[in-house]
Formats: C-alpha cells, sequence, structure tokens
C-alpha cells in the first residue's frame, strides 16, 4: 500500500513537472458589429493604400496620443510620422495594425490590433509573443532554407533570449521544453508593439491612439 501510494506520488510529480502546452490566441474582429465603424475603417484602409496623406490627417483626432514621452496632438503625429516623406513607415505600421482586426471596449472604443486587446490577462506582455496565422513554420536557423522543426498556429511562445546577431526579418522563440527556433518576424505580433484606438466625436470616427511600447 505504502509502495502504491509513493509510486502514485512519485507519477503525480512527474506529471505535474510536464511542460504546458502553448497559450493560443484566436484572432478577433468586431468591426462588422458596428456598421459605421466597418465602413470608416475600409475607407481609412484605402487611404493607407494610396498614401493619401490628407484623408489620413482628417482622422487624426487634435490630441492624438503618440508616445509615453508626452507626445501628443496632430501636429506632433505629422513631424513624428512624417506622412508626406516617400519613406515614411506610418502607411506600413498602420496597415499592419488595422489588418490584425480588434474589439470594442466598454465605452465603444475600437482597440486594435486582437493581439493588445485580447491579450490574456498575467501573461508578460514583455517576454512573449503570438503567432498571428495559422501552420507558421518555425525554423532551425534564421533563413527561409533552413529546415522547419515545428509548426505552430496562433500560439503564444516565449522569446529566446539568446537572439544577439538575429536578422530583424527573423524572431527567435522558445518552442517548449526548450528548443530555439525562428519565425518570420511579419508572422509575430508583440501586445506592446504599435497599437490604435478609435472613437467616436461628434459623429465622426478619430483615431486617439497610434503608439508603440509602454
Amino acid at each position: 500500500m505504502f509502495v502504491t501510494a509513493t509510486l502514485v506520488a512519485l507519477l503525480g510529480g512527474v506529471a505535474l513537472a510536464q511542460p504546458k502546452s502553448p497559450r493560443r490566441l484566436l484572432p478577433v474582429d468586431d468591426a462588422a458589429s458596428r456598421p459605421d465603424f466597418f465602413t470608416f475603417r475600409a475607407q481609412l484602409l484605402t487611404a493607407i493604400a494610396r498614401h493619401d496623406v490628407a484623408d489620413l490627417m482628417a482622422v487624426v483626432h487634435v490630441n492624438i496620443k503618440c508616445d509615453f514621452g508626452g507626445g501628443e496632438g496632430k501636429g506632433f503625429f505629422e513631424e513624428f510620422w512624417k506622412p508626406s516623406a516617400a519613406d515614411s513607415r506610418v502607411w506600413a505600421e498602420l496597415a499592419a495594425v488595422l489588418a490584425l482586426g480588434g474589439t470594442f471596449s466598454a465605452d465603444g472604443t475600437f482597440v486594435a490590433p486582437y493581439v493588445l486587446s485580447r491579450w490574456p490577462e498575467g501573461v508578460d506582455a514583455f517576454e512573449l509573443v503570438a503567432i498571428v496565422g495559422a501552420g507558421v513554420r518555425i525554423r532551425s536557423a534564421p533563413h527561409a532554407d533552413a529546415e522547419s522543426t515545428h509548426a505552430s498556429s496562433f500560439e503564444i511562445l516565449p522569446l529566446a533570449r539568446q537572439s544577439a546577431g538575429v536578422p530583424d526579418e527573423w524572431t527567435a522563440v522558445t518552442v517548449p521544453p526548450a528548443t530555439i527556433g525562428y519565425i518570420a518576424t511579419r508572422l509575430v505580433r508583440s501586445p506592446i508593439g504599435y497599437r490604435a484606438s478609435f472613437s467616436k466625436q461628434d459623429g465622426r470616427w478619430q483615431m486617439r491612439l497610434f503608439i508603440a511600447g509602454d
């Protein structure tokens, strides 16, 4: 009896020691629940595709928040992003944020992307990233010809600590229990990456926040 109880306890300890399966973060997009916002976003995406500075600036709120150092306001936004410049990153960054859906908060604000608005409570936003695709290949080295060691769909994975020297086009992650792999950076997203919020004021949807970091 004692041996059996001891064996059960030991086996229970082994079971508890097994690595947990990665947490999943499935995509969500509530935009269609508000047809007026859905239409607004479609028009904004069209303006982004055309690099239409006037249409973009028309939706930027006069007090938009742009960074955590106190940078805010329409003038700051225009100076920081320089949307008229041929090499402005605002178009690509904003398009990427809007492409990843989002959700409405209780006060009617739309927050994008879903990676931020649905990030699980208590999960470290600095040490983990979300895979934003199905069947994403995780490779043994940071280049497209490297062996594919795993495939992952919409999972949250830890960033690898040994990531020095990895090209920006690749992100090093840890695949449980302790394997380092590499994913194309365009297929992962951090909740503290660029995000945007939109609210309706005086009958018009406006972008109130476009920011990264914490």
